[in-house]
């Protein structure tokens, strides 16, 4: 038998036609499979899409009752939640795993439906995920505790001051927003100075005291990991943002205007107010504004992060800011419901009553046209008649 010969058979002695007809099939198959696969992953999307859309609508036509519940919530929930700081501070990270777990998850609906979703690869976000992973799984490790502690009270902390985040009870948009920001200084803050365990890890039996948790060796270690290593931790966010809006993302969101970032958003207010933040962006031209952007995120982050040094090494201090931090909120949301809302109100009632205008406009003028046709048909009528 010749070699072509032996090429040509397979083990079960199936000619070459045979054997090219079945690879022919199962890739076929394969092809079938996979267009099923797409067209059901475009199907469940839309489906889930929808059901965003329509909780979202819902939510909307019941405005008012879900604000007075909402109110009526949160003022319990936060009287609730300052007993159980005072009297078991030790079980205040349940309470963020409850939150992280039950309103990061509605505020997706939320804001797939208002296009805001890309909010959700803030660093706010980013950060709060890395707190929930070290808090589950790592809640011993004191290097992972000190980059989350640099995190929760360095850009996230200063975020709610100089982003101006108002603690408004009738607005659950504005309570999670707070709590983004809020909450995870606070629970490491308890973990620090007032968690029974901690305390247990500052003398431990058998062994020299401890005057911290976590043990600090030197300046130059507490320098490393409140600073050096989150600084890293923070670039990798920004250049994975990066690569996902400005790069993966991009002609998605030239298409569409109305979906909005934080950049967006932020440059679309402070060239509305002709702010400080709108003219330091412009510093190196219009078309860099974006550069410029990421420029003064990454100094307020690093001015931020140096701030937890000291704030980690003192007791009284950490207090006064978390003082600082409660009252900033509710001074912003006492502004927003004494400033902002009732503006909002008078132009929602405007909008309202122009929408029940139209209808009786339409007719309004529909009905001229009508008596004109009625007039023509008349007159048609008389001439054909004579």
């Amino acid at each position: 038998m010749s070699s072509s010969d032996e090429f040509g058979e397979n083990v079960n002695g199936d000619s070459p036609g045979t054997v090219n007809r079945r690879f022919k099939e199962r890739a076929e198959k394969v092809a079938k499979t996979k267009e099923m696969l797409s067209k059901q992953a475009v199907q469940t999307k839309e489906m889930l899409s929808k059901q965003a859309v329509k909780i979202a609508k819902q939510a909307e036509e019941h405005e008012r009752f879900i604000n007075k519940v909402t109110h009526l919530l949160g003022v319990l929930g936060f009287g609730g939640f300052c007993f159980l700081l005072g009297a078991r501070p030790q079980d205040i990270p349940y309470v963020y795993y409850l939150f992280y777990v039950t309103f990061v998850p509605l505020r997706w609906i939320y804001y797939r439906f208002k296009k805001w979703h890309y909010y959700l690869l803030d660093f706010c976000y980013y950060a709060n995920t890395i707190f929930l992973v070290d808090l589950l799984l790592y809640p011993r490790n004191e290097k992972f505790f000190l980059v989350c502690f640099s995190f929760a009270e360095g850009p996230l902390a200063w975020a709610l001051i100089v982003w101006r985040c108002s603690l408004v009870f009738s607005s659950v948009d504005k309570i999670i927003s707070v709590l983004i920001h809020l909450l995870p200084g606070i629970v490491f803050f308890t973990i620090r100075w007032w968690n029974p365990a901690t305390f247990e890890a500052m003398h431990p039996e058998g062994t020299s005291h401890r005057f911290s948790w976590p043990y600090v060796e030197d300046k130059s270690y507490l320098w490393t990991w409140l600073f050096g290593v989150p600084l890293v931790a923070y670039t990798l966010w920004q250049v994975l943002y990066f690569l996902i809006v400005n790069v993966l993302r991009r002609q998605r969101l030239l298409r569409d205007p109305e979906v909005m970032t934080s950049y967006r958003e932020l440059s679309k207010k402070a060239q509305k107010a002709n702010s400080v933040w709108w003219r330091l962006s412009g510093l190196l031209g219009d078309q860099n504004r974006l550069l410029m952007y990421i420029l003064l995120q990454a100094i307020f982050t690093v001015a931020t992060m140096a701030l937890t040094v000291p704030i980690f090494l003192s007791y009284k201090f950490h207090v006064i800011f978390q003082i600082l931090k409660v009252s900033a909120s509710v001074w912003n949301g006492g502004s927003f419901l004494l400033e902002v809302m009732p503006r909002q109100v008078i132009v929602k009632e405007k909008k309202k009553s122009e929408n029940q205008m139209q209808p009786v406009l339409q007719s309004q003028q529909d009905r001229p046209s009508d008596l004109m046709e009625n007039a023509t048909e008349d007159d048609s009528s008389e001439i054909h008649q004579s």
